[in-house]
Order: C-alpha cells, then structure tokens, then sequence
C-alpha cells in the first residue's frame, strides 16, 4: 500500500490535538505550569481554540481553590428561620430571586436545612401557615477547607447543587454553589440578570431594575431624577466601590436614601451586574 493510500488516521500530519498532548504527557512535565505551556502551545499551533483553552486553564485553577476562596460569606446571605410561615416569607423570597435559600435556627445559630422555591410554590396556595421546617430539605454541609474539584464531582454524585461552608468550629461561615464552581471553568453564565452589551439599565418592574456597572453616573442621575455627585467617580459601579471602600462581592448591598443597590455580578477585579431596587418614600427616610 503506498502512502497516498493510507487512511488517513494513520498519517502523521492527522493526529488528533489529544494524541499529541497524550504523547507529551509521557515526558518530563513536572508540574502545572509546564502542562499549561504545553495547552499554549497547542492552542498557537491551532490544535485547541481559545474557549478549549481557557476551560483547561479553569479547570487546573479550580483544583488549586478552596470552598473558602468564592463562597458567598454567611453576612451577605438572604435566609430564612425554620419557624417562619411560609406566607410570611413570599415577599423575602421573591425579593431575592433565589432558587434556594438557607434555613437557621430563630437564634441564627446554626443552618439546619434549604429552602427550595419550588417546594415553597407547591404549598403557599393551600397552607400559608405551614412552617418552612416542614419542607425544608436536607443541608449538605463542607469545610472550608474542601478542594473546589473534590466538591464539583460531589455535587454531581450527590445531585446537590448548593452547600454550606463552616469554619473550624463548625459554624457557618458562607455558602457555594455548584454555578460558582462552574464558573471559575467556563466564566460567567448567562442568566436571567444579564443586559445587552448596548444597554445600561434595564427596567424588570416599577421597583426592580438591573444596572450595567458602566452605566454613566450622569445616565443613572438623568433616569432616576437622581442627584449622585460625579467628581470622583464616572459610573455607578465607581460610586459604589467609593461609598463601600472597597471591592464588594456578589450579595453584598449598599443603600443611598430611596436606592438599594444588590451586586449580582462581580470578579476580583470589577464589578459586573447590580440589582437596583427603589424604597418606598416612608422606608427611605
């Protein structure tokens, strides 16, 4: 058989990007940073794209972090108290347009259970006044401690999707997702929040809005009738890591007389997405 009449898997030149990695994998790599070197190389010589890439490189960040280093710090979560009715917790809930939600004790001592919308739904119709205890479901509970790679593939096993960080002495220190996890691998997943590149502000009811962070402080002035001084800073974003001093994390909430500004999308960097809710004239003062 002469060359031309090969397969064509069989020739050099047609090897798959994988069977060239797998065959530098056999050789001398000694750590992370030589297995990345190669990933670069592949990609430059057009073997991988750079999404393909950038997964890879997620994917080896993510087994270097801890359940500490994204989860959502116990202050800045929206729970609710194993006693409560759950007609008394619909406004809490729609409010924070969460999936699910922690339950504590009244003395918010401990998070004995999670609250799922849909659980909730099935049941606010016929009995408002049954308690959330009632259908709250099991909590999934990990150290701070626990490796982000080692959680993914429990959330997935266990078919949990959200778990309650503790600290060394077992209180709650926070809370991660499996969306956190997948984040750090493919970036930011669209949802519900998300605006066109083209927008700033995007109006969701008479009370709720979602803001670019790149919105113009004059823009957000001009459409609220607002007066938020500009000199120091020129977007809303800006304004709210000023008034914070510092760089907030996703939950985290700031207030300015009728205004209730809710991150919903940040990095270590910038900010990304903000929830705007407007107080009523009586609540504001």
């Amino acid at each position: 058989m002469s060359r031309d009449d090969q397969p064509p898997s069989t020739l050099p030149n047609n090897k798959s990007w994988i069977s060239k990695i797998g065959t530098l994998l056999v050789g001398d790599i000694q750590d992370q940073s030589e297995l990345l070197v190669i990933l670069k190389d592949a990609q430059e010589k057009r073997l991988l794209d750079p999404e393909a890439l950038s997964m890879m490189e997620g994917v080896l960040h993510v087994t270097k972090m801890r359940a500490r280093d994204i989860m959502i710090p116990r202050v800045q979560m929206t729970t609710v108290t194993r006693e409560s009715e759950i007609g008394s917790i619909l406004s809490l809930v729609a409010e924070s347009s969460h999936s699910r939600m922690p339950v504590i004790e009244e003395d918010r001592s401990k998070v004995v259970g999670i609250l799922m919308a849909k659980d909730l739904l099935s049941h606010v119709i016929d009995n408002k006044h049954l308690k959330v205890e009632n259908i709250m479901r099991p909590v999934c509970v990990v150290p701070e401690s626990k490796r982000l790679n080692v959680l993914l593939k429990e959330f997935r096993t266990k078919r949990h999707h959200m778990a309650i960080v503790i600290d060394e002495y077992g209180m709650a220190a926070g809370l991660v997702t499996i969306e956190d996890i997948l984040e750090q691998i493919v970036g930011e997943i669209e949802d519900e929040y998300d605006i066109q590149a083209e927008s700033y502000i995007v109006k969701r009811n008479n009370k709720e809005f979602i803001l670019n962070a790149l919105t113009p402080i004059d823009e957000f002035n001009t459409y609220f009738s607002a007066n938020l001084k500009d000199n120091e800073f020129d977007t809303i974003g800006g304004f709210i890591v000023h008034k914070l001093d510092h760089l907030p994390k996703k939950g985290e909430k700031l207030e300015i007389g009728k205004f209730r500004f809710e991150i919903i999308r940040a990095d270590s960097r910038r900010l990304h997405l903000i929830k705007l809710k407007l107080k009523s004239k009586k609540s504001a003062k």
